[in-house]
């Protein structure tokens, strides 16, 4: 009896340290998994809804878009400071010091937060994805299941333990947001972490893995973007297009990247008084901006623009070559404001209307390549994170016959971008961790 005891103990004992290590990692991958597919069904009906109302009262945007832009930074600043953003560098920053990040960054409050403001501002016609939204929700709602760890456990471990829990729902939420595992194992090494550790390496991927099945389950088997249609024909000009392209992505990404973190050197003073004493109505005048632009373009510009991409793409848009531009102008001040929205599907939106453009100059180049070559440049640029990048653009359009192509694309803008500003994310998690000089967090893009 003794002895049945005994190994009744030690069976118990094992099973608690391995639900510790393993089980509370795969419950909160599952239930990452199910929120983050909740997500993007709302983020896709708050957009669905704009776009019906638009389209019946067309100048409805120009009342509508500053009001919810006013309201958001309000709620965000009042409610949910920490929100802001796209979410990564307050992951970023808690990856740095979980101790004292991760109990004001990865709450669930701002999990609420970001879901609600977010559907806001897309209901507004803001220029935001929900990728990044969904990384710094996986990341809240891990960092929120240290409460199941034992008091004696978090003392000895407890940073350790906290950072490998936010890692691992960061990545597995871009898991469940792009159908793309392989993308979340490569974005927590290169752009999480810029490392990978061996002891937390299984526990990663599992999790990962984990919420791509939840997501997989509800929704079916897919490509974010479809399937590209490549024949095996590739033309002479390919090496001197991935080249241009990859330059082009480079200065306007890192143009992006500049524009967002010098503020100060290019902002007219009134308009940067207006967003230090007077943020809602800051809030309200990007707004107007990216209302009007909106109107004049017939609301090509609102919006994530996955519906543009998809369609540039799929060869049933035809957009001219300024929408990059237009695009960009609205995704800046989509962000100045510093409501939450994430910077993934705009910059793939911005990317496939560049590579639309140059087909101008290569026009002997199938179109769909030069949009996928634009697609990955761009997020590399302004990420400035090319693995990532290239993984994430090959698993969304199913692009195995350009690994070469999309992978040198990605390399030369990253690099490029390089001479215009430091990675963006890493700057932006800097100034939480209070390392760089600058605006507060609360007034971060």
């Amino acid at each position: 009896m003794l002895i049945r005891g005994l190994l009744d103990r030690r069976t118990i004992m094992r099973g608690r340290r391995l639900w510790l290590h393993y089980g509370v990692f795969w419950l909160g991958a599952i239930a990452t998994g199910l929120v983050a597919v909740m997500y993007a069904r709302l983020i896709d009906f708050g957009y669905g809804t704009f776009v019906r109302y638009t389209t019946t009262y067309r100048w409805l945007p120009l009342l509508l878009t500053p009001a919810i832009g006013a309201f958001s930074v309000w709620i965000t600043r009042r409610y949910f400071v920490g929100a802001e953003g796209s979410g990564i560098p307050q992951v970023i920053a808690t990856l740095h010091d979980g101790r004292e990040f991760g109990p004001r960054l990865l709450t669930i409050r701002i999990l609420v937060g970001k879901i609600i403001v977010s559907f806001l501002s897309i209901l507004g016609g803001f220029t935001i994805g929900r990728e990044g939204p969904t990384i710094h929700v996986g990341a809240a709602l891990m960092f929120s299941l240290r409460q199941f760890y034992p008091a004696r456990l978090l003392a000895v471990r407890g940073a350790a333990l906290e950072r490998n829990l936010a890692l691992a729902g960061a990545a597995a939420g871009l898991s469940a947001a792009f159908n793309a595992p392989l993308a979340g194992v490569v974005f927590a090494i290169e752009e999480l972490t810029r490392s990978f550790e061996q002891k937390s390496s299984g526990v990663l991927i599992t999790a990962i893995i984990f919420a791509g099945v939840v997501s997989l389950g509800l929704q079916g088997n897919y490509t974010y973007f479809g399937t590209i249609q490549i024949d095996g024909h590739f033309p002479d000009l390919l090496a001197v297009a991935v080249v241009m392209l990859g330059a082009v992505t480079g200065v306007a990404g890192g143009s992006f990247c500049w524009l967002l973190l010098n503020t100060d050197r290019w902002m007219p003073g009134r308009l940067l008084a207006l967003r230090q004493t007077r943020p809602v109505v800051f809030g309200a005048v990007c707004g107007l901006v990216i209302a009007a632009i909106g109107v004049a373009t017939a609301g090509h510009t609102f919006g994530s623009g996955y519906a543009e991409a998809r369609g540039m793409l799929d060869g049933d848009s035809q957009l001219g070559a300024s929408y990059p531009l237009l695009k960009m102008a609205t995704m800046v001040g989509s962000y100045l404001p510093g409501a939450p929205g994430g910077l993934f599907a705009p910059s793939l939106a911005i990317g496939a209307g560049i590579g639309n453009a140059l087909h101008l100059v290569f026009g002997q180049m199938q179109l769909p390549m030069l949009i996928a070559l634009g697609m990955v440049g761009y997020l590399a640029a302004v990420t400035q994170s090319p693995i990532t990048a290239f993984v994430i653009v090959i698993e969304m359009i199913n692009g195995h016959a350009l690994v070469l192509s999309l992978m040198a694309t990605a390399l030369v803008s990253s690099q490029v971008s390089k001479l215009f500003a430091p990675p963006l994310y890493e700057a932006l998690a800097r100034r939480y961790t209070g390392r760089q000089k600058g605006e507060m967090p609360e007034k971060l893009s």
